[in-house]
């Protein structure tokens, strides 16, 4: 008998038949001899819903209210989930984020999980019932709901796997497991039977949506077995993200992410002298927008030209602060291009294998496409192109590795 956390994402429970279709898969587990925990997020398009509706009072909703609101949506999905599962003649019980009693931090619509009491739950499991929780939500210390940013209720899911000391995480989602990319631009993506951790928090931070970057972060510290599964069909081991790195069998390179959502921002004829960096990024940091890639060229001539990416929502804001740092610092001027990607090779092969950078620029080349800006740190390199180049690269890094083979090894 095993302790199972299940966290079903919210195409998972988008309609009626959906739920009672996560019920029947619930029922399975149980008839199985484990004890289950569910964690639920709320029905497709239910919060963006909500958001809309809040917005049509308050151009800019106030955070603790807009909690208050979001955190609606899950409670709805946890009562009928509950209802499905009674129906098929198993115990059951919701509770919501404050119900567990998952104290968060006081940062309303971005809170993190300082704390979960699982008393209450293990006195469920211990009694036969399958716990059903809403993802997303908490309270912070005075008892106001909070929400835990988008994608929130896979980080629920691991806390409470970690809390509970469960044998594993199951997320369930609408893509049976982690591929080497994203099988809509290249038809020949395979499916990942294992992934570090480190690998796969690379992926995520990269542009990988298939899981929240916080709950893979959460899932490394406290050492929370994770499996990627898909809630619309019965067979599948999915794809198992692990501490084990046989590299022995390890692929050369696991997968490649890509990032639509980046810009980039280039002082020219910055003044060559200590200091200067610090002079740019602090008044973007002041302004809470976060830095991705930087380039700094060599100086001549007493300049240099000082290159960096955001996401792609804060490029006017930033172009509006590089202008006045501009005038501050001496720079000749700011140019910016908010119509790039990144483009990501990930694997724990590199660190024993040379070469994969030459082989990435070369694949890239011999499709004239040009590159901007690059990054690399020991499992990663990470480089800038124009965005309509983006698919075109995804498709050639993935037939130069190999990576439609299985156990191209390093």
């Amino acid at each position: 008998m095993a302790l199972i956390v299940q966290k079903y994402g919210g195409t998972s429970v988008g309609s009626i038949e959906r739920i009672r279709n996560v019920a029947e898969r619930v029922a399975k587990f149980k008839a199985l001899g484990h004890q289950v925990v569910v964690v639920v997020s709320a029905m497709a398009g239910e919060t963006n819903r909500l958001i809309e509706l809040a917005k049509q009072i308050q151009k800019e909703p106030d955070p603790r209210e807009l909690d208050v609101l979001l955190s609606t949506g899950e409670q709805v999905t946890i009562a009928l989930l509950a209802m499905a599962l009674k129906d098929l003649g198993l115990k059951a019980k919701s509770y919501t984020g404050g119900q567990v009693r998952i104290l968060t931090d006081d940062a309303h619509t971005k809170a993190r999980i300082l704390s979960i009491d699982e008393d209450n739950i293990r006195r469920d499991l211990a009694s036969g019932h399958v716990v059903v929780v809403a993802g997303f939500q908490g309270v912070d210390a005075a008892g106001n709901i909070t929400t835990l940013g988008r994608g929130g209720s896979d980080t629920t899911g691991v806390a409470l796997a970690a809390a509970l000391k469960a044998d594993e995480c199951q997320i369930y989602t609408d893509v049976d497991g982690v591929y080497t990319t994203d099988p809509r631009i290249v038809p020949e993506a395979r499916r990942l039977k294992t992934i570090t951790f480190e690998e796969m928090l690379e992926m995520a931070s990269l542009g990988s949506k298939v899981l929240q970057i916080r709950s893979v972060e959460f899932a490394g510290k406290y050492k929370v077995r994770l499996r990627v599964l898909s809630s619309f069909e019965d067979e599948g081991e999915g794809t198992l993200i692990t501490f084990e790195e046989d590299t022995m069998e390890r692929p050369l390179i696991s997968g490649i992410a890509f990032n639509r959502e980046e810009a980039k921002l280039t002082v020219l004829g910055v003044p060559d002298r200590p200091g200067i960096a610090a002079h740019i990024l602090g008044p973007i940091a002041e302004a809470n927008i976060d830095v991705d890639m930087i380039v700094q060229n060599v100086g001549h001539d007493g300049t240099t030209d000082f290159s960096f990416t955001v996401h792609r929502n804060e490029f006017k804001k930033a172009m509006a602060v590089l202008e006045k740092v501009k005038d501050e610092i001496g720079a000749r001027a700011v140019i910016g291009d908010d119509k790039i990607a990144k483009v990501s090779l990930v694997g724990v092969g590199m660190r024993t294998h040379a070469g994969i950078a030459s082989k990435m620029f070369k694949a890239l080349s011999d499709e004239n496409i040009n590159i901007q800006m690059i990054s690399t740190s020991e499992i990663k390199i990470s480089v800038v192109v124009d965005d309509k180049y983006m698919e075109l690269a995804v498709r050639a890094l993935h037939q130069a590795f190999e990576l439609d083979k299985e156990g191209v090894a390093a």
